[in-house]
């Protein structure tokens, strides 16, 4: 039995040791939360970490909360411009965007979200997307809302 036990303590100090003796793993970067929760809605328009940067859904809100009520394609641009803003005050642009989400209400306007979406990439270089039908978005007069990802320099 006290074999055992001195070989389980030298086994211990073997490992143990070497593990105390590692430096302390670098401290995460911090969140930088962006924007304000709006309507009071509890969400931050955007979270920067390190040198990624988060995007809420942004729906097609245009000036003074106005939307355009059944205009897919206005909807569309504006969503595109309201995110083109959030990552202009970033200090990025689409060129830097990594992943992108699209809710659409609609089946019907997949060629033209398609269409609207691929020119803000003139240089042909797309994010990694993905694109799903949903039954409803949180008010009723949305016929979509993206989220995206995009990596700062």
């Amino acid at each position: 039995m006290k074999a055992w036990a001195v070989t389980l303590f030298a086994v211990c100090v073997g490992v143990c040791k070497p593990l105390a003796a590692q430096p302390a793993a670098p401290a995460a970067p911090p969140l930088e939360y962006l924007g304000k929760p709006v309507r009071g809605i509890p969400v931050s328009q955007a979270v920067r970490v390190g040198r990624m940067l988060f995007i809420s859904g942004m729906p097609p809100f245009g000036e003074a909360g106005r939307i355009a009520v059944g205009d897919f394609p206005v909807q569309m641009k504006q969503v595109m411009e309201n995110l083109t803003g959030v990552l202009k005050s970033s200090g990025a642009g689409w060129d830097r965007v990594v992943k992108t989400t699209v809710y659409l209400t609609r089946f019907q306007d997949f060629a033209e979200m398609n269409r609207i979406y691929a020119s803000y990439f003139p240089s042909g270089n797309y994010p990694a997307r993905t694109t799903v039908v949903v039954s409803a978005l949180p008010h009723p007069d949305f016929l979509l809302e993206i989220e995206c990802e995009a990596a700062l320099q």
